[in-house]
């Protein structure tokens, strides 16, 4: 077993989020998890990521606030303890149209070197 208070986890920068501070609660650098990874990512309003695929799933739940999220083709806005499953290559793209901040986790596969 692995705990990580929220008071002791580290930041991350992530490629193309705007207005947004990412932090790894579990995996990569921050625990032994090998097959996925946890990240927390609190969104100020107006802040968002770019419409991208990868090669991961991606889980999403929404704890606080709302976040609008889409695939390019659709998009709803989620709110607390609602919860989005982007598959593997489906782009992605999550905002937070609001003026009060909003918090989403983050589980995503973690795919071998």
């Amino acid at each position: 077993m692995h705990v990580n208070r929220l008071s002791d986890v580290q930041s991350y920068s992530a490629p193309e989020h705007f207005d947004m501070k990412c932090l790894r609660l579990q995996g990569k650098e921050a625990s032994a998890a090998k097959s996925m990874w946890m990240g927390m990512s609190q969104l100020l309003p107006g802040g968002h990521t770019s419409l991208k695929e990868s090669a991961q799933e991606k889980l999403y739940l929404v704890i606080d606030g709302h976040v609008t999220v889409s695939n390019g083709i659709e998009e709803m806005v989620l709110g607390p303890m609602d919860s989005c499953f982007f598959a593997p290559h489906e782009a992605r793209c999550l905002k937070n149209d609001t003026n009060r901040p909003a918090t989403i986790v983050l589980v995503m596969q973690e795919i071998p070197d």
